[in-house]
């Protein structure tokens, strides 16, 4: 419902400046609640008038000022210039009540459907994230990936696009020579079944400091490339094993698939890559015999990809050129994520480079998200290796934490609540900061429940909850919203006219701490509200405009907490 203040301000923008109301709409924010420096809500930039010829370089600023404040009306009751700015000031109860019948109305649909969202890329999506090895447990640094790509689909679908998430398994290539070599070796299938990965972890680590395996291992690898069946026989039920045990922590993170793929899917493609690239005269050969693709621009192979290695096995990159080919035609999508760690930035640009130079425009579409490194995280037991005991961890302290807290209340599955909000604080502090950024890990900070953190995050969401049980028999509406022009009830009222903008900023950047940081000030706003404007003891008509308010601010909480990847819990 901003976009109802927004248009009313464009209009009174327009009639001033003789221009279309459409050009003022993406100019008009919300001012930050704690830049507060007046009793403003919304505010236009003259630079950004200047710029689109609302305002001439050297008019006079003042006049256009003194026209719109002779303009205010209902809803927009002062017009004043500050610094380089024009400020809005809403009529309080029109604010709140535009605001709160749509939450009331249409929760689902508040701040998605916003028209300041409407030039998004729209269409279809297709998010590739997570992507672990296969025959190696689930390791800590996947978490990342998996978070941050399901932060993405779940933006992209909250929006209107159609999103496909695709598990892009490293499933492939030498490693997996070391792999076969080692389990034929010293592989037990008993041992197979009862341990799988553990065992596979034992084979491929011994395999790896025996020199005498490498050759066996590079033979391997051929195996697979020739497709002999033994060796593809061993390679499924090392594949087979794998995602079972991936997509059982999948469900603990509530993480979902709708393809999974990986690298030996697209191998058998990968010579009809290699022809196309030599018919447009972009395979060089060199001196080494290796097969690689020219970037530099200059043909001077400054700057190359290396996509054939001399024994003539492919590499990485060309398979993800292959399965790049695969998906646009597979599912016509109109835009593609990828989520890695930003040690694969080059890899990515020169995947890109390569479609771009064999004509595929559809490559300037495909976007490569990049995330930094987390450090220092472990356990109890010592540094972390498996992100399974990541969660273990996450659930025990959590656990903990709310068994000595006087204000936990009695709960049906604690295990489950304890789980779900220690992963909550995993995510929440993840995605605080740049992804870009490395960041150091640390328990206590994590599960603090005050604070920036997702404890105080599902605190908040669960206290709202029990409030709304509390005064489940009473009927609240938003037809008397005068009691809420309070300064706490205005302040909250005032933050939720940023949704969009935090959503819309969201998905430009692809960037996750702008909706953590939005929910955690709502957080910390309801939280005063909720201490100093008590419902109990109230009038019925304070009381019901208060749950109204506090019924919005839930709404609003869960909305954004899935779309971070979290599951709102009711009770803790």
């Amino acid at each position: 419902m901003a976009c109802f203040f927004r248009r009313c301000v464009a209009l009174q923008l327009a009639e001033v400046c003789g221009l279309s109301e459409d050009v003022f709409i993406p100019l008009i924010s919300a001012v930050p609640v704690s830049q507060k420096q007046s009793a403003a809500d919304l505010r236009v930039s003259v630079n950004s008038l200047r710029q689109n010829g609302a305002v001439a370089a050297d008019g006079d600023l003042q006049s256009k000022t003194q026209a719109l404040a002779n303009q205010r009306g209902a809803v927009v009751e002062e017009v004043s210039a500050g610094r380089g700015v024009i400020h809005f000031r809403l009529n309080r109860p029109i604010l709140a009540q535009k605001l709160l019948e749509q939450l009331c109305s249409e929760p689902d649909g508040f701040g998605v459907k916003s028209e300041l969202l409407r030039h998004l890329q729209g269409g279809r999506t297709l998010v590739e994230f997570s992507s672990p090895n296969i025959a190696k447990k689930f390791h800590a640094g996947h978490l990342r990936s998996t978070i941050i790509g399901n932060f993405i689909a779940n933006l992209k679908k909250a929006l209107g696009n159609e999103v496909i998430r695709v598990n892009y398994l490293g499933d492939w290539g030498m490693q997996f020579g070391l792999l076969g070599a080692g389990f034929e070796r010293s592989g037990s299938q008993e041992k197979l079944r009862t341990q799988p990965l553990e065992h596979l972890s034992v084979c491929c680590a011994a395999a790896e400091c025996d020199e005498s395996v490498r050759s066996a291992a590079a033979e391997f690898f051929r195996r697979l490339e020739r497709g002999e069946d033994q060796a593809l026989a061993l390679w499924r039920q090392f594949r087979e094993i794998t995602v079972d045990e991936y997509k059982r922590i999948y469900q603990r993170l509530g993480v979902h698939f709708d393809h999974y793929s990986g690298e030996a899917f697209h191998q058998h493609q990968t010579q009809n890559v290699l022809d196309e690239l030599m018919t447009r005269g972009l395979l060089k050969t060199t001196e080494k015999g290796t097969a690689v693709v020219d970037l530099s621009g200059a043909g001077d192979l400054s700057s190359y990809a290396t996509l054939v290695r001399s024994d003539g096995t492919s590499l990485y990159i060309t398979r993800d050129v292959a399965a790049a080919l695969d998906r646009k035609q597979r599912f016509g999508f109109d835009e593609m994520i990828y989520v890695t760690d930003k040690s694969q930035t080059v890899h990515f640009r020169q995947l890109f480079h390569i479609l771009l130079a064999m004509g595929h425009q559809w490559a300037e579409r495909c976007v490569h998200v990049a995330f930094g490194l987390v450090q220092g995280m472990s356990t109890r037991r010592g540094e972390v290796v498996f992100l399974e005991d990541v969660l273990e961890e996450a659930r025990s302290r959590m656990l903990n934490n709310m068994r000595q807290s006087s204000t936990s209340k009695e709960l049906e599955e604690p295990e489950q609540t304890a789980e779900r909000v220690g992963i909550s604080a995993l995510i929440v502090q993840d995605f605080r900061g740049p992804l870009m950024s490395d960041y150091k890990f640390d328990w206590d900070k994590v599960l603090q429940a005050h604070g920036d953190t997702g404890v105080f995050l599902q605190y908040t969401h669960a206290r709202l909850c029990s409030l709304l049980r509390r005064h489940a028999r009473e009927t609240y509406s938003c037809c008397d919203v005068s009691p809420l022009v309070d300064s706490r009830s205005v302040s909250v009222l005032q933050h939720l006219l940023r949704y969009d903008e935090v959503l819309l900023q969201s998905a430009n950047e692809l960037q996750p701490r702008h909706l953590v940081n939005f929910l955690l000030t709502l957080s910390h706003l309801v939280a005063v509200a909720h201490r100093e404007l008590p419902v109990k003891g109230s009038s019925a008509a304070v009381a019901q405009a208060r749950l109204c308010l506090f019924s919005a601010v839930r709404s609003v909480l869960a909305n954004g907490m899935r779309i971070l990847g979290i599951t709102p819990v009711e009770k803790m």
